[in-house]
């Protein structure tokens, strides 16, 4: 029952719940790597509390107090900071790759900071204020739905440019998404839908690396020792795990066989450690998440609540789902970290927010 001015503290418990969980995860996943890399096993689990954790709880007690209100004011604000943090990652001193291969980090010292993941929230705030002042103008193709695709395409190019196709993704699905919940036409939703289908298609053709990834999510067994190594060895750790898994701390894949085993393939370690059961426990989790999310947005007390909430929720599940998908081989390697579990201070931070801003919607929410 969802009453008036009454916080959804499930929707709180769900996501404490995935955070201890992906802390457990962390902790057995990279162990090995941070060992290795730095003479510390607890190395990424002491980075992921201090830099995500901390001041993660922080931004998500702001955001629960803050009236969300107060975000629309400020929507246009936050865009422009955006898209100057993407822009400054092609600075010389401030702008790294970090050795991931896409130039999107801001290293001051010894902090570094990923704008792409405060790009995701900027736009779902920039658009759930936009398209509920647009109204019903977003009927009309050239004056609504155009102009909206046009002003939320400046982060999509600057994440091109970096590039980083897996951000790129989830920007496309928040848009997609957002213009779905707004009640676009479905003329012209299925008309963004076939442009992001074709632009995605031209930019594996331009890149040879990006062909041979998608050949290789198509054929993993014809390159198992080369660009097949990642998934081939992300289908062993989940084989391995079976029913009940091989017990947690005692995965095999994650001593130096299975690449990024405390980020992206994190997944595969939990399936490797706990198993068939356990992992479908956390994709139900997932989902538990994401229908009490949805019933927040249901029912917000105006359309930019609704927008905000649905916008939030759908990055997060959408996210998730991508990487969940890769590690199981039904979509390509994209390098997404699965949300609350992944190691990412930067990415723990924001999402931690987003869902304090979720949380300060449920208080305002109408039966």
């Amino acid at each position: 029952m969802y009453n008036e001015r009454q916080t959804d503290f499930m929707f709180i418990f769900y996501i404490g719940l995935l955070l201890v969980l992906g802390l457990i995860i962390l902790t057995s996943a990279s162990s090995v790597v941070g060992l290795q890399r730095f003479n510390d096993s607890y190395f990424f689990i002491k980075k992921q509390f201090f830099f995500g954790i901390i001041p993660g709880i922080i931004a998500f007690y702001i955001f629960a107090k803050l009236d969300y209100h107060v975000l629309k004011k400020f929507y246009l604000h936050i865009f422009v900071v955006a898209c100057v943090l993407l822009l400054l990652v092609f600075f010389p001193g401030i702008g790294s790759n970090l050795n991931t291969g896409a130039k999107s980090w801001l290293v001051f010292g010894g902090y570094s900071f990923q704008p792409a993941e405060f790009a995701k929230l900027a736009l779902i705030i920039f658009m759930a204020a936009y398209l509920s002042i647009l109204g019903k103008k977003l009927d009309d193709f050239k004056h609504g739905f155009l102009i909206s695709l046009g002003i939320s395409s400046i982060p999509f190019v600057l994440i091109v440019a970096q590039p980083d196709t897996g951000t790129l993704s989830i920007l496309f699905a928040i848009l997609f998404l957002m213009l779905f919940f707004a009640g676009a036409k479905y003329s012209h939703i299925g008309a963004l839908a076939g442009t992001g289908i074709v632009l995605f298609a031209v930019m594996i053709l331009i890149a040879p690396y990006r062909a041979e990834r998608f050949m290789t999510f198509l054929h993993p067994e014809l390159d198992p020792l080369g660009q097949g190594y990642h998934i081939n060895q992300s289908f062993l750790a989940i084989g391995s795990g079976g029913v009940f898994g091989l017990g947690l701390g005692h995965s095999r894949q994650k001593f130096q066989y299975l690449p990024e085993v405390h980020a992206d393939s994190i997944f595969a370690i939990y399936a490797e450690e706990m198993g068939f059961i356990s992992s479908v426990g956390l994709i139900v989790l997932l989902l538990l998440i994401a229908f009490r999310g949805f019933m927040i947005a249901k029912h917000a007390p105006d359309d930019f609540g609704r927008l905000l909430s649905a916008g939030i929720i759908s990055w997060l599940v959408v996210q998730s789902f991508l990487n969940i998908g890769a590690m199981v081989g039904l979509l390509p390697l994209t390098g997404v970290p699965l949300p609350f579990v992944s190691h990412g201070g930067t990415a723990l931070l924001i999402s931690l927010a987003a869902v304090g801003i979720v949380t300060n919607v449920s208080k305002q929410r109408t039966n």
